[in-house]
């Protein structure tokens, strides 16, 4: 988890702007990581959204990741080589494959489903999660 950790870190050190949907709290490794980095407490934007299921990457709105693998040692390939999930994904630039995943993720972000879902007082921002 620390090198994709430390690469957002360093996306944010260089001014990106990134952005996380996550399903629930993280779990003590991933907070314990977290914490060697400490510029993602302020520039990371995440929200938790308990019904958010899809493991989706997009940069720069031109190419998309998406896949079955979480954030996780085992879900990354970081455990080790015999201590991984069986994971796929798909990685595009072609915009018919972009636009609807960056659709998907930008509604979430906008609240566009938080009506209908009616589960908005389990949804977060990380500060909010830290109390801050």
């Amino acid at each position: 988890m620390v090198p994709f950790l430390s690469a957002l870190s360093d996306l944010i050190d260089d001014g990106v702007v990134v952005r996380i949907i996550h399903a629930k709290e993280p779990g003590p490794a991933f907070r314990n990581d977290f914490d060697r980095f400490p510029n993602l407490l302020q520039g990371l934007e995440m929200i938790l959204c308990p019904r958010a299921h899809f493991k989706t990457v997009i940069v720069d709105g031109k190419t998309a990741y998406t896949g079955s693998a979480n954030l996780t040692g085992a879900g990354m390939g970081a455990k080790s080589e015999n201590r991984r999930n069986f994971e796929s994904g798909i990685l595009s630039d072609e915009p018919e494959t972009v636009r609807p995943l960056m659709a998907q993720f930008d509604a979430l972000w906008m609240g566009e489903r938080c009506q209908p879902c009616q589960r908005k007082e389990h949804c977060v921002t990380y500060h909010e999660l830290l109390g801050g």
